[in-house]
């Protein structure tokens, strides 16, 4: 997720324990990948403030594994978003399409 005037992004909010956090930091690969911000998002009309992870400036956008964007993909489905969004970001991190990842994600091969 990047700050972008006049943009916005799908997210789900949700309330963690400390363990919680620890294991996303290891997901997320916190400190070295990304790191943490607060962030102020709409909740239900209300502004609270809610903790982010960001990638690390001088990191290389690269694809997401097909793991890690079957997870997301996962979900931006349960949570009933528009899955356009996911895929507008991996075409702007990469060559590869989100429709490979796609298919790819689900054991598929496309040629």
């Amino acid at each position: 997720m990047e700050p972008c005037k006049g943009e916005s992004v799908p997210a789900l909010v949700w309330q963690i324990t400390p363990n919680d956090e620890k294991a996303l930091d290891r997901y997320e690969g916190w400190p070295h990948l990304y790191r943490k911000e607060m962030m102020k998002v709409k909740v239900d009309k209300k502004r609270v403030n809610a903790m982010v992870y960001i990638m690390n400036e001088g990191r290389p956008l690269e694809q997401p594994s097909c793991y890690y964007y079957s997870t997301i993909l996962e979900g931006y489905n349960s949570a009933g978003f528009d899955v356009e969004y996911l895929r507008r970001a991996v075409e702007d991190s990469d060559e590869k399409d989100a429709a490979t990842l796609e298919s790819e994600s689900n054991g598929e091969k496309l040629e």
